[in-house]
């Protein structure tokens, strides 16, 4: 009797082109279809000038959707001009290569403008059962709609935009079962970096993660998106969910969906997205959703994390070793003392946006936090929403007068702080809450010190001036 096949592995066979080695399961190389990508201005340069050295044409032009989101400034008043001459060059060729090889741009201007992992899921363009490749780690997003989302490198990108496939090597399996609902106060974001600190920054390293469980079925898809979003950050290539009804009603008069009777056939299809019953997995993590708190990162790699109530790790109580270092490392640049309360750690910056955290209920999230309530003197706050359609839609709420109310910039939408590719920085030795993905050294600014967050953290730091559990702040309204 056959073996239960796993939803990966249903997606990668369904999009076999030809297998590359005689090999089967993990490992095995094979020529793979790809349905989607998601361009941006930052990783397709290369790519681009690789195509027209070469000839070459783009194979499915209407497959591929192109993005300004990097490198753009996110101020109030929203101009098409750079602010710096590198990256006005990186976003005219980009404009130039999609008019030349007939790709959709959505450039600054365009009211549909965001980040890429936020507009493409707006659109409907990514859809489940698909597999999609694209030049940003973050692609995993995806895997939150039913569909199989990798980053990929800028040869890649040239090799998918010729001939709609990719080389590629089959992973192992891993899946991840989220028991039970998550407490108040704790979200999506605090699931995932608790799984994160759980198996490390290497602990999915050559495997496709399925999400599971009680606790995920009972995520909104927004909070799907985060969780697959940050996956990555554990090393996952590649994340997928079982698409149901609620990523069906998400999607669901979308502009890029099916409509009337394509619909109901994609969803009958769709809904055979599962693992098998009896699927085996060559790894297996639980998490309790009752045992996970609000967590906050203290060093400078994501699984560098601990609950908000606890304090700053000391390295000398690990063993001697690349763990040891790596911690002692992490608070030399965070400017950290071990056993300092995480409560008690001041910030000047707090930070609301990216891939990540800045969908419209992650915005929701944080207004409710700051409605009546001021930032702390001495920090500047910053919501740069995740697409021109959150902004849109907030303002229609009236989040924005929310934010503005207490505090923060309200800004236009790019990825901002996140990577600090435009002029949004931290200053050196300046210390962010922020609800963005990563902490590396620099990442958000040379010197700069990043804390990851939930949304509702970020907000209700930047009110107390330092680093604080929100569910204080549930107890206080």
């Amino acid at each position: 009797m056959a073996q239960g096949r796993t939803l990966y592995d249903k997606l990668i066979d369904a999009h076999l082109v030809r297998r590359l080695d005689d090999r089967d399961g993990p490992g095995a190389e094979v020529l793979l279809y790809i349905d989607r990508t998601v361009l941006n201005e930052y990783t397709s340069p290369q790519a681009f000038s690789g195509l027209r050295e070469a000839g070459r044409q783009v194979w499915r032009p209407s497959a591929a959707l192109a993005v300004v989101d990097h490198v753009n400034p996110t101020a109030p008043n929203r101009v098409a001009a750079m602010p710096d001459a590198g990256g006005a060059r990186q976003v005219a060729y980009f404009a130039e290569n999609c008019r030349d090889f007939g790709i959709e741009l959505l450039d600054v201007l365009n009211p549909l403008q965001g980040i890429e992992h936020v507009v493409a899921p707006e659109l409907g363009f990514i859809l489940p059962g698909m597999v999609v490749a694209a030049g940003d780690s973050h692609t995993t997003t995806y895997g939150a709609l039913g569909a199989l989302g990798f980053g990929i490198g800028t040869s890649d990108i040239e090799h998918y935009l010729a001939t709609q496939t990719l080389r590629y090597r089959r992973m192992r399996r891993m899946r991840v079962s989220l028991d039970g609902i998550l407490p108040a106060g704790v979200t999506a974001k605090d699931a995932v970096m608790a799984l994160i600190r759980l198996i490390g920054a290497s602990g999915a390293t050559g495997y496709a993660v399925e999400f599971a469980g009680s606790g995920i079925a009972a995520l909104s898809v927004e909070g799907r998106m985060t969780v697959c979003n940050m996956a990555v950050e554990c090393g996952a290539r590649g994340v997928v969910m079982a698409p149901d009804a609620a990523v069906f009603d998400d999607l669901r008069g979308r502009p890029r969906a099916p409509k009337g009777a394509a619909w109901d056939a994609a969803v009958a299809d769709w809904s055979r997205l599962r693992s098998d019953p009896d699927a085996v997995f060559d790894r297996e993590v639980t998490l309790s959703a009752a045992e996970i708190e609000p967590l906050v990162t203290w060093g400078t790699s994501p699984d560098q994390a601990a609950a908000i109530g606890d304090v700053v790790p000391d390295p000398s109580a690990e063993p001697e070793g690349a763990r040891r270092r790596d911690m002692a490392r992490a608070l030399a640049y965070m400017d950290l003392t071990p056993g300092t309360a995480l409560s008690s750690v001041p910030i000047q910056r707090a930070f609301i946006g990216s891939c990540t955290n800045a969908r419209l209920s992650d915005l929701r999230e944080a207004a409710t936090v700051l409605r009546g309530r001021r930032i702390a003197e001495g920090v500047r706050g910053m919501v740069v929403p995740g697409s021109s359609s959150v902004r849109r839609a907030a303002e229609a709420e009236g989040l924005d007068r929310i934010f503005r109310e207490a505090g923060f910039e309200w800004r236009q939408s790019g990825c901002s702080l996140c990577l600090a590719m435009n002029d949004d920085v931290l200053a050196p030795g300046e210390r962010c809450a922020s609800s963005t993905n990563r902490n590396f050294e620099g990442r958000q600014g040379t010197g700069g010190r990043t804390h990851l967050m939930s949304p509702a953290m970020v907000a209700a730091a930047a009110v107390a001036g330092h680093l604080t559990d929100v569910r204080r702040f549930g107890r206080e309204n």
